[in-house]
């Protein structure tokens, strides 16, 4: 059973969620500190591209299943119309409300 969203215990995180499924690309950037950077599979990766091919463009979605470290490891089943559905792994670091990094991938 997934976690409700406005549950999620950190702040921050809850609202990456949120901009990713509600497909909200402008509070999505506004949740990245400047110059922040990402990893998909262990592979660092453009922000701004990565985000564009695997959330915004092809409707992508997170239901978390649970998290730990205060909220900043998420596991989730992640799905897309690329990809299809995955179960995935998220880890986030955050400083002063914005995301510094966050690394994704198949858990």
């Amino acid at each position: 059973m997934s976690i409700q969203v406005n549950r999620l215990a950190d702040p921050t995180v809850r609202a990456f969620v949120t901009a990713v499924n509600s497909h909200d690309k402008a509070a999505f950037d506004a949740l990245l500190a400047s110059g922040a950077t990402m990893a998909d599979d262990g592979t660092d990766r453009d922000v701004a591209d990565w985000a564009d091919r695997e959330i915004f463009s092809c409707n992508g979605h997170m239901d978390v299943d649970s998290e730990s470290d205060g909220g900043r490891v998420l596991t989730a089943s992640y799905r897309n119309d690329t990809w299809g559905e995955m179960r995935t792994k998220w880890y986030f670091t955050v400083d002063d409300g914005k995301i510094t990094r966050f690394e994704t991938g198949q858990a």
